[in-house]
């Protein structure tokens, strides 16, 4: 077990987070993250839609954030694939809860990522488990949650991910079913996933965007000559000229 020395971005804000303990590989940090969470006692319907939807976004490269917990939580490790998933517990992680979920467990250490803000020997309390639910809504670029009672763990995930601004979203429930979800719908605070594909599909897009705009930027704090940069980027320069997030001196590039 190691201590992170940083502590990723996406965590900087949060004051109760003083350090972060972890076991497998850290490498998952820097990947795009989706956040799934929701009941411990899932519909069979939510079980085969969260297994699809978790599998089918590992296979487009992102990574799967979840709490290790029965029901949704573990399918979503699971559908994930442990080397592609980060477990956000609630104990210290000399500890393994809850018992049933241990070679789940066991195999994210191994292959996959856990995460604790708690002292090694730290055992499991409920409020425990509300504190950890911020480093696992924070962590995800969009939050799921795929079912969930009005008075849950998964409600209060959710009003976490809305004060920091994370899109929701949920699946599509019955009407008296999931009643948490529906109340988020209703409210204007979540959207539904209707289609699985293209819900992977405009993720994947996103991320592969955000890559773009990425090289792009460590491309021009090289301080590149204009006509290199051209070559390489063409308009892109112009338009990034334009909207005075570079300058051009002395024909070198200068972020503004």
């Amino acid at each position: 077990m190691k201590t992170l020395l940083t502590l990723p971005n996406e965590l900087s804000k949060i004051k109760e987070i003083k350090q972060l303990y972890y076991k497998g590989n850290i490498s998952l940090l820097e990947k795009e993250k989706v956040t799934i969470v929701g009941s411990r006692r899932p519909y069979n319907y939510t079980k085969n839609i969260v297994y699809e939807l978790s599998k089918k976004l590992s296979k487009a490269g992102i990574c799967i954030v979840s709490g290790a917990a029965m029901g949704v939580d573990a399918i979503a490790h699971k559908g994930a694939g442990s080397q592609n998933t980060i477990a956000i517990m609630g104990n210290g992680l000399n500890q393994i809860y809850p018992k049933i979920n241990t070679n789940l467990i066991k195999d994210i250490e191994k292959n996959g990522l856990l995460l604790s803000q708690f002292e090694p020997d730290f055992k499991a309390t409920p409020w425990s488990f509300v504190l950890r639910n911020k480093i696992i809504t924070a962590l995800g670029k969009v939050v799921i949650i795929a079912q969930a009672d009005t008075k849950s763990g998964s409600m209060k995930s959710a009003e976490f991910a809305i004060k920091q601004n994370k899109e929701i979203f949920v699946l599509p429930h019955r009407y008296k079913e999931s009643e948490g979800t529906n109340e988020l719908l209703k409210n204007g605070y979540a959207k539904a996933i209707y289609d699985i594909d293209e819900f992977v599909s405009n993720i994947a897009h996103a991320k592969q965007n955000q890559s773009i705009q990425d090289e792009f930027w460590e491309f021009c704090q090289k301080s590149p000559r204009y006509e290199e940069a051209i070559k390489v980027y063409g308009n892109r320069i112009y338009e990034a000229e334009l909207n005075g997030e570079i300058m051009i001196k002395n024909g070198i590039i200068q972020i503004c």
